[in-house]
C-alpha cells in the first residue's frame, strides 16, 4: 500500500523530514509549497481521491488549512501535528489528527510516529476494502434475492424470459444480450436416451440499449459452430474478451451478420447455460459488451474501445446463479402452463359432455363466458362512479371464465328427457293422445255406420236416405268438434303463454268422455296428467320438472366444490352457484338477496339470460331480436331482478355484440 507524506519546506528545514525517506519503502515523501496559498480545489487535487495521505504540519500551517480539511470530501488522510506551542484552537481534537509531537523531537521519534500512522492507514484501508467488498456482496445478494422474487412471481413465459435477460444485463452492466431456448423440432420425436436428439435452439429474445431493431424469433441448428450452440452442447459457461479476435483453434465463430446490418460492434461476451434441477439444458443466456458505465451508449468504435471491458469471474458466478434459478422457473412455468392447459382441456371436455346431453344449447356456455368476461374487463377499466373500486386481476378474469364455462355443468344430473323437453307433453305422450282421438274418431265412424245399417234394415229406402242426411250432419259436426279439440290440444302443447280462454276449454274437455258401446267402455278425452301438463301457463315444464331443472345449479355447486381449486380460483363454485339468483330474493336455489350475491354472479346472470333469449338453437322458442331481448332484460331490472348499473353498462358498452349471431 503506497502512502503519500506531505510536508512544507519550512518544516523540513527544522525537522529534516526528507532525510527519513530512505527508511520507508512504501511511503512517498512530497514537499509542498507555502500552505497559505492553498485553495479547496488545489487541496483536493493534491490529495488524490484514491490515495492514502499523511501530513506533517506545525500549528500555524494546520491553522491555515483547518477549514479546508474539515470540509474535504476525501477523508482518507491523517495529520501529525508538531510543536503546539499555544493552546489548541479545537473544541475537540478532529479525528484526522493522528499524533501530536512536541519539542525536543528526534528523528527516531518522528519516524516512529510516521510508521505508526502508516500502519493505521494501512489497516483502515484494508478495513475499508473489506467493508466495500461486504457492501458489494451484500448488494449482489439483495439483487439476486430481488431477481429471484421477481422471477418466481411471473407466470407469463414471455415476460419471464424478458425479465431473466434484463436482470442478467443489469447485474453485469451489459449493453446487449440474447436468450435461446432448447426445444424439440416440429413434427419429430424425442429420444429419452439422447437429450439433444432432434433438438434445436430457438432464438427467442434480444435486447440492446444502443441499437433499436425489429426482432423475429427463429430456430438455429444446435451445433458447436455457433457460440450459443457450443455452450449448449458443452454445458460450460464461456467468457470472450473480443468476439472479433477469437483464438485460431476455436471450434466456434462469431456470427457478424447482425453487426453488419445494425452497424453494431460485439466485443466482450459472456455465455452461460441454463440447466434445470435434473441437469437438463433449458436454454442459453448470451451477454454482450460489459460497460464501465451502464448508461453509456456504444455508438462508435472509439466508445466501444474505451468503455467495453471483459466479463470477470464474479459476473460469471452471478449470471450462473440467475441462470440456475431461471431454468428451474422456466421448467416450472412450462409445467404450470401444461397443467393449466390440461385443466382447460378438462373444462372444455366437461362443457362438451353437458352439451352432448342437450345439443340444443350447444355453444351457450362459451357465449356466456365470452359475454361475462367482456363485461368484467369493461367494469375493471372504469375509474369513476359505482365501479371505480371494482378491479379484476388476470386470475380473477380466469376465475370468472371458468365459472361461466361450468355454470350449467349440473345439468348432467338432470334427466335428459327433461333437459330437451320442447313442448308441454313429451312426444310419446302426445302420440298416445293423438292415437286416442284417432281411435275415438274410428269408433264414432263405426257407430254412425252401424246406426245407418240398422235404420236401413228397418225402414224404406227413401226414409233411410232422409235419415242418412241428418245423421251425416251430426257425424261431421262430431268430427269437427274432435278436430277442434285436437287443434286446441296441439296449440296448448306449445310452450308459449296459455290464454285464459284456452285454459277454460281444456278444463271443459277434461270432463268429456266417449262411450264405446261395443266394449261398454268410457274413454276420457284427457287424463288428469295431460290436463295438468297442457295447462302450464308458460313454457313447457311441469312444476316437478321445473324444480328438477333448477336443481342443476345445486348439482353444479356440489360438483365444482369437489375440485381442489387453487387460491386464485377458489370462488368458482360460489360464482356459478348464484348465477340464477335475483336481487329481490326470488331466484334459486337459495333465494338470496342482492348483498349476498357475488358481483361476478350478477354479471353472469345478465349474460346467461341474454344468450338464452337470443339463442337460435332452442327447440321450444325462436331466437329473439337483440332489441327485444334487451327490453326484456330491462323489465327484469325494473322488477329488481338484475343489477341496473351492470345492465346499463351491458347496453351502453354494447357487450352483447361480443357474441355474433
Amino acid at each position: 500500500m503506497k502512502v503519500k507524506l506531505f510536508y512544507t519546506k519550512s518544516l523540513d528545514k527544522e525537522l529534516h523530514i526528507s532525510e527519513l525517506s530512505s527508511f520507508f519503502e512504501e511511503i512517498e515523501f512530497l514537499s509542498i509549497d507555502d500552505i497559505n496559498k492553498f485553495e479547496e480545489n488545489s487541496l483536493i487535487n493534491l490529495f488524490s481521491k484514491r490515495g492514502n495521505n499523511l501530513l506533517v504540519l506545525n500549528f500555524e500551517e494546520l491553522k491555515e488549512i483547518k477549514d479546508l480539511l474539515n470540509n474535504s470530501i476525501n477523508k482518507r488522510f491523517s495529520v501529525i501535528l508538531y510543536d503546539p506551542y499555544e493552546e489548541l484552537f479545537f473544541e475537540s481534537i478532529p479525528s484526522y489528527i493522528f499524533d501530536i509531537l512536541s519539542k525536543p523531537l528526534s528523528k527516531n521519534k518522528l519516524a516512529f510516529s510516521i510508521n505508526k500512522a502508516y500502519i493505521t492507514l494501512k489497516n483502515q484501508t484494508e478495513l475499508n476494502k473489506l467493508h466495500t467488498q461486504y457492501n458489494v456482496k451484500s448488494k449482489e445478494i439483495q439483487t439476486l434475492n430481488s431477481i429471484g422474487t421477481a422471477l418466481s412471481t411471473e407466470r407469463d413465459v414471455d415476460k419471464l424470459l424478458e425479465t431473466i435477460l434484463l436482470k442478467c444485463r443489469e447485474i453485469t452492466e451489459s449493453d446487449s444480450g440474447s436468450l435461446y431456448i432448447v426445444r424439440t423440432k416440429d413434427d419429430t420425436e424425442e429420444d429419452i436416451n439422447n437429450y439433444f436428439y432432434n433438438k434445436e435452439l430457438l432464438f427467442v429474445l434480444a435486447q440492446n440499449d444502443t441499437k433499436k431493431f425489429d426482432f423475429v424469433q427463429k430456430p438455429l441448428e444446435l451445433s458447436k459452430k455457433s457460440i450459443a450452440g457450443y455452450v449448449a452442447l458443452t454445458g460450460k459457461p464461456l467468457s470472450i474478451e473480443d468476439a472479433y479476435n477469437l483464438p485460431e483453434d476455436s471450434e466456434f465463430s462469431h456470427n457478424k451478420s447482425f453487426d453488419k446490418v445494425t452497424n453494431y460492434i460485439c466485443k466482450s461476451m459472456l455465455i452461460v447455460p441454463m440447466k434445470n434441477q435434473k441437469g437438463e439444458l433449458i436454454g442459453v443466456i448470451q451477454l454482450i459488451n460489459k460497460k464501465r458505465k451502464y448508461e453509456t451508449k456504444l455508438e462508435s468504435k472509439e466508445i466501444v474501445d474505451k468503455q467495453v471491458i471483459e466479463f470477470d469471474e464474479n459476473d460469471k458466478n452471478l449470471v450462473h446463479s440467475i441462470a440456475s434459478q431461471a431454468a428451474i422457473l422456466i421448467d416450472n412455468t412450462r409445467l404450470y402452463h401444461n397443467i393449466r392447459n390440461l385443466f382447460e382441456g378438462f373444462i372444455k371436455a366437461s362443457v362438451t359432455a353437458i352439451e352432448s346431453r342437450d345439443p340444443t344449447t350447444s355453444g351457450h356456455s362459451e357465449r356466456v363466458a365470452d359475454l361475462t368476461v367482456s363485461l368484467a374487463v369493461t367494469v375493471d377499466s372504469i375509474n369513476v362512479g359505482k365501479f371505480k373500486e371494482v378491479k379484476f386481476s388476470s386470475n380473477d378474469i380466469r376465475e370468472i371464465k371458468y365459472a361461466s364455462l361450468l355454470h350449467d355443468f349440473g345439468k348432467i344430473g338432470v334427466r335428459e328427457n327433461v333437459l330437451v323437453k320442447a313442448k308441454k307433453l313429451y312426444p310419446h305422450e302426445l302420440e298416445i293422445l293423438q292415437y286416442r282421438f284417432k281411435y275415438i274418431k274410428k269408433c264414432m265412424e263405426l257407430n254412425f255406420t252401424k246406426r245407418k245399417l240398422e235404420f236401413l234394415m228397418e225402414n224404406p229406402k227413401d226414409k233411410a236416405l232422409e235419415y242418412f242426411d241428418e245423421l251425416g250432419k251430426l257425424y261431421f259436426e262430431k268430427m269437427g268438434e274432435l278436430d277442434s279439440i285436437t287443434n286446441l290440444i296441439l296449440t296448448s302443447n306449445e310452450p308459449s303463454i296459455l290464454p285464459e280462454e284456452a285454459s277454460d276449454k281444456l278444463n271443459t274437455i277434461s270432463n268429456m268422455y266417449f262411450e264405446d258401446i261395443d266394449d261398454n267402455n268410457k274413454i276420457a278425452y284427457l287424463t288428469s296428467y295431460e290436463l295438468e301438463s297442457l295447462s302450464i301457463k308458460k313454457g313447457s315444464l311441469r312444476e316437478d320438472e321445473r324444480l328438477e331443472i333448477e336443481s342443476h345449479v345445486s348439482h353444479t355447486y356440489e360438483f365444482l366444490s369437489k375440485i381442489p381449486w387453487t387460491n386464485e380460483l377458489k370462488k368458482v363454485p360460489n360464482i356459478a352457484h348464484a348465477h340464477h339468483e335475483k336481487l329481490d330474493g326470488t331466484g334459486y336455489p337459495r333465494r338470496i338477496v342482492s348483498e349476498n350475491i357475488p358481483f361476478q354472479s350478477k354479471m353472469m346472470a345478465i349474460s346467461d339470460i341474454y344468450d338464452a333469449l337470443t339463442a337460435s338453437d332452442r327447440p321450444y322458442k325462436k331466437a329473439m331480436p337483440v332489441e327485444k331481448a334487451l327490453d326484456i332484460l330491462g323489465f327484469e331490472v325494473k322488477g329488481n331482478k338484475l343489477d341496473p348499473e351492470l345492465y346499463k353498462l351491458f347496453v351502453d358498452a354494447k357487450i352483447f355484440e361480443v357474441v355474433k349471431r
